[in-house]
């Protein structure tokens, strides 16, 4: 499997690399990995990377974004942080992987039975956790049922996965809000901002089918992103697949 070079990366569209991601996912699903030799990777990269996408996910260790997506070295940035919110120093990262290093996607990942959303549900307070879960109360309320306080809790299962959706698609909404370098760069279509969940007991990640740009998301496109995540993209194998064990 080759290593993503400048040239490479620069020929890919955003949907293109999208659709990269989507490949090595359903390799990982079918117990399929592309034959890299990692050491050589390594030294491929010694002078210089060319990510094609950057994913903002959660510090869960089931959700590791290079295993997931199949990808190897210098092929894509990872940003976790527990419940994958979004803040200043995380909206600073992306920055630097879309516009000064040139990643064309930006992927906020979610994930089934997230420990942060749950302690989110639960209103769990613990030294500096409390403030973390803060990130992510307003997902918890924007979940408007049940509304018998009894039931939204983490023993809700159908309840923290629907605010582990709200959660992804705020973020999803709130980067080009909250970064004009981010939204002139998907404006002019140079990147797409796209969302996904990662269930943990299938392997499988669900998208948005035909992202549209943020730039052509109205008030009437609000809710499609959770209902899109409710619905798996079709699994299409890569051209890379192989049985063999990576190196």
């Amino acid at each position: 499997m080759y290593t993503h070079t400048q040239e490479i990366r620069e020929s890919l569209s955003p949907q293109d690399a999208l659709q990269i991601l989507k490949e090595g996912n359903a390799r990982f699903g079918a117990n399929l990995r592309a034959n890299r030799n990692l050491l050589q990777q390594v030294n491929e990269t010694r002078d210089g990377q060319f990510p094609f996408a950057a994913i903002l996910s959660c510090i869960d260790s089931r959700t590791s974004a290079e295993l997931i997506f199949d990808q190897g070295m210098g092929d894509i940035f990872s940003i976790r942080i527990a419940g994958n919110f979004l803040n200043n120093d995380i909206l600073g990262s992306l920055e630097f992987a879309c516009r000064i290093a040139g990643a064309k996607l930006i992927v906020v990942l979610g994930h089934s039975r997230c420990g942060a959303i749950m302690g989110a549900c639960d209103r769990v307070e613990l030294g500096h956790l409390t403030q973390l879960l803060l990130n992510i109360i307003p997902a918890v309320d924007a979940i408007v049922n049940p509304s018998d306080p009894a039931s939204r809790t983490s023993a809700n299962e159908e309840f923290v996965e629907a605010v582990a959706a709200e959660n992804v698609r705020r973020v999803v909404e709130a980067i080009p809000e909250q970064s004009h370098v981010l939204n002139e760069m998907t404006m002019s279509g140079a990147i797409d901002i796209v969302g996904g969940l990662y269930d943990v007991t299938t392997g499988s990640v669900k998208f948005l089918p035909n992202p549209l740009p943020i730039r052509n998301r109205g008030e009437s496109d609000r809710g499609s992103l959770v209902s899109a995540l409710e619905s798996a993209n079709p699994r299409s194998g890569g051209g890379h697949e192989s049985s063999g064990p990576s190196r």
